[in-house]
């Protein structure tokens, strides 16, 4: 049997591309490598290419409805959890403070530990590592 692969990328739609392009650049602490509409000319995307390969992207879409802001609680994603070490945790808590992101701080659980935060869209994001 074929191993099941892992995930390539992520995209999230967001409501202002320039200030969350912004806002992940400096989470990031790299640009996009690839960021231009697409050629239906329906949504611009921004894509950063993450240190795992992983590719992460921005779209933003024409005529979107962004009355509301994101909700894990409805159908959809939950978060997007970005896996750490243990250790590296506290770095991770670091940046967001000089960053100046609000963040829940290390929470731990029997089946790993995690920091909370939100993008400018409310989009749940968490840095994970499971137990040592």
């Amino acid at each position: 049997m074929t191993i099941f692969p892992g995930l390539a990328h992520i995209a999230v739609t967001v409501s202002d591309l320039g200030v969350s392009r912004q806002w992940y650049t400096a989470l990031f602490g790299t640009p996009p490598v690839l960021d231009e509409e697409d050629q239906s000319g329906n949504f611009h995307h921004a894509v950063f290419a993450l240190d795992d390969g992983t590719l992460f992207g921005l779209h933003a879409h024409q005529n979107a409805d962004a009355s509301s802001t994101f909700d894990e609680r409805r159908v959809g994603l939950d978060h997007v959890g970005f896996g750490c070490t243990q250790d590296s945790l506290k770095e991770w808590r670091a940046r967001l403070e000089k960053l100046g992101i609000a963040h829940g701080g290390i929470v731990t659980a029997p089946y790993g530990s995690g920091i909370s935060f939100r993008d400018p869209d409310n989009i749940a994001l968490e840095f994970f590592a499971p137990p040592s």
